[in-house]
């Protein structure tokens, strides 16, 4: 496929990967062609979105909105569909090259899952995906021969580090993690902290959900079950750093004891398009890294007494089973109360041990297990006061 050009889905083409990943598109017109434009409720810049590109098919997930959707663009000749289910199957036409998965949360499983059994290559910038069903989502990869690329800039910086590597056994990875706007913080500071103290990431420009993450260093924690299954690791083989300055991406070990790291300025849209392009590294008129710059660069061990979600889905990892699929579920469930002022910062760990305690536990889960689990934690975690 190398003259022809890629043809892209993009779940979730209004938040903050899809609109950067439009722009990467668009600089590259001769690679890449729009197929699909998803977006949950985000009509107006789904419609603008589709002016300008010209996909051959939108899903407006939130089915209030499908008649304003459908005038605006059917006239266009573009097909309109509305609804989960419609995200689904749309992925799976024969005309798509690669999935982007850019969608927000559990969201993002079932449309992954049925672009994958349709031998969709996936470029993941979703990672509950594999948080909640890394063992489902790796071994149907695998029977569809299907290649999953990592949007995440650190499991693209491990990605990279590994290309011409892969006969070479893995020691450990190193992920690093900016720390958030929290970094250095007590318990005592954080017992006060308010929504717009945790949404002011000091080095990324992400969507609400994935800053509170970072603040709370659960992003970081979905990070490294993510990372487990996309590399193939045992928990031992995961270890996070705290890096303020977000230069270095992440690093591999080998067994020889040499170490390759990633660097470059905090820009998604370099694993946006290196997950796209692959396996060609596109040129790009994206600003680069001096060390000049940046004359330090520093490493700091995270605290984990302090920042409990990231040993919360350490343990998640270590138990198995269905338990990060709890702990995706539970987090989802804080951080929306946190961001609608029903909860405090450091009451999110306490919902998310509450419900990690109490739903039922299943060792070997099939998708219709994960389902269930997903929605009791709901009910458990919306009933936690």
């Amino acid at each position: 496929m190398t003259s022809e050009k890629k043809h892209i889905a993009i779940l979730g083409s209004t938040g903050s990967i899809g609109t950067q990943a439009l722009d990467v598109i668009e600089s590259h017109k001769d690679k890449f062609e729009v197929e699909v434009l998803t977006a949950g409720n985000n009509a107006d810049l789904l419609i603008q979105q589709a002016k300008k590109f010209n996909p051959n098919v939108v899903v407006i997930g939130n089915e209030a909105h499908y008649d304003n959707v459908y005038d605006a663009l059917d006239p266009l000749g573009i097909k309109v569909y509305a609804g989960d289910n419609a995200l689904s199957s749309v992925v799976t036409m024969d005309s798509i090259h690669m999935v982007l998965t850019a969608l927000v949360g559990y969201a993002g499983l079932k449309p992954t899952i049925s672009a994958i059994e349709a031998g969709k290559h996936i470029a993941l910038a979703n990672k509950e995906t594999l948080v909640v069903a890394g063992d489902l989502i790796t071994q149907l990869a695998q029977e569809k021969a299907v290649n999953i690329y990592p949007v995440d800039s650190e499991h693209s910086a491990i990605f990279q580090c590994l290309v011409g590597e892969f006969h070479n056994p893995i020691e450990k990875i190193i992920l690093t993690a900016s720390g958030g706007p929290f970094r250095g913080k007590t318990r005592a500071d954080l017992a006060s902290a308010t929504k717009a103290q945790a949404l002011k990431h000091p080095n990324w420009e992400m969507g609400a959900k994935i800053t509170i993450d970072s603040a709370s260093l659960m992003n970081k924690g979905l990070e490294v079950i993510e990372a487990k299954w996309l590399f193939g690791l045992k928990k031992e083989q995961i270890e996070v750093v705290v890096h303020p300055q977000s230069i270095v991406h992440s690093l591999v070990q080998f067994e020889d004891g040499s170490m390759k790291a990633q660097l470059g300025l905090p820009d998604m849209k370099l694993p946006i398009q290196y997950a796209l392009g692959y396996p060609q590294r596109l040129k790009s008129d994206f600003p680069r890294f001096s060390f000049l710059d940046y004359p330090q660069l520093t490493f700091e061990q995270p605290d984990t007494k302090t920042f409990r979600n990231l040993q919360l889905a350490f343990d998640a990892l270590d138990a198995e089973g269905n338990m990060p699929c709890i702990l995706n579920a539970a987090n989802e469930v804080a951080v929306e109360k946190f961001l609608n002022d029903e909860i405090g910062f450091l009451e999110m760990s306490d919902l998310i041990a509450h419900c990690m305690h109490k739903v039922s536990f299943i060792k070997k889960p099939s998708y219709e297990d994960y389902v269930l689990s997903d929605k009791e934690t709901r009910i458990i975690a919306n009933a936690f006061k």
